[in-house]
């Protein structure tokens, strides 16, 4: 069992169709196991690293760039881990359903 550093999630905004929550990580440090149940856009703040743990063992490495965003479909499930030497933050916002 490995015992990590929780990131720290800070909402920023929580309505009934988006949450925003800012993510601030120390090296090494990580989200906990989670899945996402709805749409995601992540918007990183700062250059960075990170190790994304997958069910059944698989892990797989992301190069971020600030500012550039990337999106995931609900449904995801992971652990997300600060695979760098420097702190490194990020914004998710989710996307929750919308009639239409």
């Amino acid at each position: 069992m490995r015992c990590r550093e929780p990131a720290t999630a800070t909402v920023q905004v929580d309505t009934g169709h988006v949450r925003v929550t800012r993510w601030d990580f120390n090296p090494g440090a990580e989200t906990g196991w989670h899945r996402h149940g709805w749409l995601y856009v992540v918007v990183p703040v700062t250059d960075g690293t990170l190790l994304i743990e997958l069910p059944g063992g698989q892990t797989l490495t992301a190069e971020l760039k600030a500012g550039v965003a990337y999106s995931r479909d609900a449904g995801v499930e992971h652990n997300v881990v600060n695979a760098g030497a420097a702190p490194l933050s990020f914004v998710e916002t989710e996307v929750k359903g919308l009639p239409g």
